[in-house]
This record gives structure tokens, sequence and C-alpha cells, in this order.
């Protein structure tokens, strides 16, 4: 386990480097009026199902957005919105959310301590490895790698992230690296991580 991470994290390194996004938020603003009915006018998602965007990192988002338009990532309803935007139209978008401030939820009490015991140190019995090695201590993942900031998302939409990933119908994490970790974890301990990671605060 620990020389699959350490060549994922590698791997991940190299094809992530130098792409960070390089946008303008004034014209991602702009651009933005279609999204925040889903995403809010702030990046903070009013509907838990969808993803919060605020503060994540530029990069994360260009690469979800050219999957969606790809059809690499799947997602009905993100497939049309990303269809039309340019490349710098992505940056653009990636810039504006990347400014805004995150709200950072509540986590159930009675999910927090399984939860941050999976996030902190894995499963070892089932061979879950722990979120932090790729996402850090306080969640705000590594924008060199690419891994995105989870701190403070929605449980529902982590939750629902963490199945696709289970099930194979998401496959645009690099080298199967969420795949692979998701496929161990049970219904519990993702509502569990989920959870946790929503009350996180850096």
């Amino acid at each position: 386990m620990k020389n699959w991470l350490i060549v994922g994290l590698i791997t991940m390194g190299m094809v992530a480097g130098g792409a960070q996004a390089a946008g303008d938020a004034a014209a991602g603003q702009a651009r933005a009026m279609v999204c925040i009915a889903c995403h809010g006018p702030d990046g903070n998602s009013p509907n838990p199902i969808w993803p919060k965007l605020a503060g994540q990192h530029p990069g994360y988002m260009v690469k979800q957005l050219k999957d969606f338009k790809s059809g690499t990532r799947v997602e009905p309803l993100m497939i049309p919105m990303a269809a039309p935007l340019s490349e710098q139209d992505m940056e653009n978008l990636a810039a504006f959310f990347a400014s805004q401030k995150l709200v950072v939820g509540a986590a159930d009490p009675n999910q927090v301590k399984l939860g941050e015991s999976i996030y902190r140190g894995g499963v070892k019995a089932t061979g879950v490895a722990a979120c932090t090695a790729c996402h850090g201590p306080s969640g705000v993942g590594n924008p060199g790698a690419n891994f995105p900031r989870i701190s403070g998302q929605h449980a529902l939409y982590v939750d629902k992230a963490l199945k696709a990933f289970r099930a194979g119908t998401r496959k645009n994490d690099p080298g199967g690296i969420m795949r692979n970790v998701a496929s161990k974890m049970t219904d519990a301990e993702i509502a569990a991580v989920a959870q946790y990671l929503q009350g996180l605060t850096n």
C-alpha cells in the first residue's frame, strides 16, 4: 500500500505540474451567472447534493470542467454547462470561485469520531487508506498534485461522490486512486467520513 501511494503521489505531481489555472476572477464572475443557480453566488451551493466551489483549487476545477466537456466525467447536469466553455472561460470561472470564502457546515456529532478515525488513520483491517495522505490533515488538499480541498464540503455531496467512485460510475481519478480507496469502504464508513468533512475547518 505504501509503495502504491508513493507512486500515485509522484505520478499525480508529474501530471499536474505547472497545470495551475491562470484565470481572471472578474471575468469569471461575469461568466458565472449560469453557475450560481446551483453553486450559489459565492460558490457555497444552497443544495447539499451539489458541491461547494468556494475556495477550491483552480487547477482542480479546470480539470473537472474539461472532464465534463470531454465526457470523461459523466454528470448529466454539468455536461451541457461545460460544452460551450473555452479553456479561458474555465480558467476564469475557476479563478472566481477559488477567490470566494468557503462556508463550513456542521457535522453530525454521532458520526464525527468514526469519520475522523478513518480520515486520519484509514481502516487497517480492510486496507482503506487514510484520507490525509492526499488531502492533508486539515482537508485542504494539494494543488500541486491536483488533489482537491474537501474540508467543509457538503456531506451529501461527498457521500454521493465516494459511492460513484466505489461503483465505478465516476472514473476521472488519475490512476484510479479514489476508486481504489472507495471500493473498500462500507456505506457507514462513507457516511461518517462525509459528515466529518462537512464540519472540518482549517
